[in-house]
């Protein structure tokens, strides 16, 4: 599983003056991409960089003098883009006797999903519960399950049935955290109890996943006036 983002490629607007562009819809943030062709062009550098660059409509030719890349090269790309779905054509206009494309990236960020390798897919029952592999495993699952679900949903045209929760806690010790494990466990085997009707006729199975991970510290910076990092130990 990776997942890629235009992170290290802050984009730089490659904007086209054409008041046909302006009412263009948001970008999702996000896509997931299962086929290995899309996969491919995302983990290739210059590929990955035309795209953090066509957040906003851009072409060729405004990308070439960002990029340093020739017209003739960039169009090669962004053609491959395009064949694989990771760019979609929103104008076209002459320019010195040639046809403009402009173009703009179907997404903000994308995730490559575990279905993009021809490799098994992670299995979460292979794999000790104990380990930090679990929570991946689980998370590669989810990715192509969830990737599936909403494509599926975006089809009919109704919202995908999930659920997700996000917060972030300071716990003061290990014992805390063991407390907190224990006491988690023990409030989702009772609302499973609850709620788990295996006789319904028109139910439907759901997987609830509860995981925690310890939040990662900021990056130190390197620069000769930057401070440490005060992120709490």
């Amino acid at each position: 599983m990776r997942v890629l983002t235009n992170r290290v490629f802050k984009s730089s607007l490659c904007l086209v003056p054409d008041t046909d562009l302006v009412d263009l819809p948001d970008l999702p943030e996000l896509e997931v991409l299962d086929g290995p062709e899309a996969a491919g062009d995302v983990l290739d550098p210059l590929r990955a960089r035309v795209l953090a660059n066509l957040v906003e409509p851009g072409s060729a030719s405004s990308l070439a003098p960002i990029l340093g890349e020739s017209r003739q090269k960039l169009n090669y790309h962004l053609r491959a883009l395009e064949a694989h779905g990771l760019v979609r054509l929103v104008a076209e206009r002459p320019r010195r006797g040639l046809t403009e494309r402009v173009l703009r990236a179907t997404a903000r960020s994308y995730v490559v999903s575990p279905a993009a390798s021809e490799l098994p897919a992670p299995d979460p029952g292979r794999t000790d519960r104990l380990s930090a592999r679990y929570l991946l495993a689980l998370a590669a699952r989810m990715i192509a399950e969830v990737a599936d679900l909403a494509r599926r949903a975006d089809r009919a045209g109704r919202p995908a049935p999930i659920l997700a929760v996000d917060t972030e806690i300071r716990l003061a010790s290990p014992d805390a955290r063991a407390a907190l494990a224990d006491e988690v466990a023990a409030i989702t085997a009772d609302l499973a109890a609850r709620y788990h009707d295996e006789s319904a006729a028109d139910g439907r199975w759901y997987r609830l996943i509860v995981a925690s991970h310890p939040r990662p510290r900021p990056q130190p910076r390197t620069g000769p006036t930057d401070r440490s990092p005060t992120e709490e130990h």
